[in-house]
């Protein structure tokens, strides 16, 4: 074990949705990985909640009234049998085909329809050397085929918003529901139950990943923006704009190190900022040299976020 990756490993924090990762403890130290402990939920602001808050409204409004009945009768049906009610059973299930109907008439194609959107934080707090060194130990774990050491070192490294969209599977629900009257009618209560219960655990989860790290670039050269249109810079602001484009590469390193796109996305970024600090060098007005670099984000969390 290299005394650097422990160091590393210690240094890195996760924050999630109402849990944070803390240093290791002496029992755990041998897998130099982030230990995640009980805390008070960490709120998103600035762009970040604003881009979050933009996409979850986005998915909520794609959710289906008729898919969230039908899996709300499912539910009554199954509580029914559990309870004895064979007949409201079977009218719980008359209502959930009546509502997959409808959503089989409106959109014969639709394949998946929403039922619930759900949003995850996960933040690592360290700098792009420690990342790097956790990453070098990873490695050497692999190399020595010690896969599950790798593992648990590895899968706090994330800084991301996770929606996470909820599905009814319309081509093979139906059908499920459908099976599940005539084992009612039969007094076969037993084996509607396990068929309720199947239909119900087929429901599909489908991610969509928002970089944090490339949302706070942005964040970062969008005030470098600003500052950069003026025409008369000071020293102070010539300072700010200096330490926001510093910290927005810094950003986009993180982002490259957790694997948020690849080595030849980051290449057009860096490059751009190079031309950003060239020309801002002068303090004069910078209108327009920004354009090409927001150009390159929008498109790469574009094709993050599928």
């Amino acid at each position: 074990m290299k005394h650097y990756t422990l160091i590393a490993a210690l240094a890195l924090g996760l924050v999630t949705s109402g849990f944070v990762s803390v240093g290791l403890s002496a029992s755990e130290k041998s897998l130099d990985r982030p230990q995640n402990k009980p805390a008070s939920d960490k709120p998103l602001t600035g762009a970040v909640k604003g881009q979050a808050d933009q996409e979850i409204s986005q998915q909520r409004k794609k959710i289906l009234d008729e898919a969230v009945s039908a899996i709300q009768e499912t539910k009554r049906a199954l509580k029914a049998l559990e309870d004895k009610k064979s007949d409201e059973a079977l009218k719980a299930l008359e209502r959930a085909t009546g509502k997959l109907n409808i959503l089989l008439v409106r959109d014969p194609h639709l394949a998946l329809a929403p039922i619930d959107v759900t949003v995850a934080t996960y933040d690592v707090y360290a700098t792009p050397d420690q990342i790097k060194a956790v990453r070098k130990q990873a490695e050497d774990y692999l190399e020595d085929g010690e896969v599950q050491k790798a593992r648990l070192l590895i899968r706090g490294l994330g800084s991301e918003i996770v929606v996470s969209v909820t599905s009814l599977p319309l081509q093979t629900y139906p059908a499920a529901i459908a099976a599940v009257t005539p084992l009612i009618d039969k007094g076969k209560v037993a084996e509607a139950k396990e068929s309720l219960q199947a239909a119900l655990n087929t429901l599909v989860v489908s991610e969509h990943i928002m970089s944090l790290p490339l949302i706070r670039a942005e964040e970062k050269l969008a005030k470098a923006e600003e500052l950069s249109q003026k025409d008369a810079r000071s020293e102070e602001d010539s300072k700010t704009l200096t330490k926001l484009i510093e910290e927005a590469r810094q950003q986009l390193q993180l982002s490259e190190l957790l694997g948020y796109g690849t080595k030849d996305d980051y290449k057009k970024f860096y490059a751009e900022i190079e031309q950003i600090e060239d020309k801002t060098k002068t303090g004069k007005s910078a209108k327009g040299i920004f354009a090409p670099l927001r150009e390159y984000l929008s498109n790469l969390k574009h094709s993050l976020f599928s």
